[in-house]
């Protein structure tokens, strides 16, 4: 009987180990320069998950993210932290689209996440929250 009741609570511990360990797709966008002369990216956010989570786009070329976030009560933003990259955002999201303007003066990759966290667990980034923008030439 002892043995069933660790082998249940193993089973269990294990279900919560790959719960957490999504697994989550790379979804790859890469922005095209349209008439205007800026690059157009839409993305959306919630449950834990960007999407697209990878960006390439052009340095030297201006950039609009319009961005919402799914229906839901769980609050999330955007934070790209790369000043010296010529992008910094903080921003929260909603279900109504909003347009972020930057233009990205260094090439390289640079995350982009949600900070958002509750009383002490795991902030929405370490739950799979982030992703990549790709800066080249």
């Amino acid at each position: 009987m002892r043995a069933v009741g660790l082998l249940i609570i193993f089973l269990m511990l294990t279900g919560v180990v790959f719960a957490e360990d999504k697994g989550e797709a790379v979804t790859v966008y890469k922005a095209t320069v349209a008439a205007d002369g800026v690059q157009r990216i839409e993305i959306i956010g919630g449950d834990y998950f960007f999407d697209p989570n990878y960006i390439v786009v052009k340095k030297d070329v201006p950039v609009e993210l319009i961005i919402r976030k799914n229906p839901g009560i769980v609050p999330h933003n955007i934070v790209i932290d790369s000043p010296d990259a010529g992008m910094e955002i903080r921003e929260s999201l909603d279900t109504e689209k909003r347009t972020l303007k930057f233009t990205p003066s260094k090439t390289g990759t640079y995350p982009f996440y949600c900070d958002k966290k509750f009383l002490f667990f795991k902030n929405h980034r370490e739950k799979g929250m982030e992703g990549v923008i790709e800066v080249t030439d």
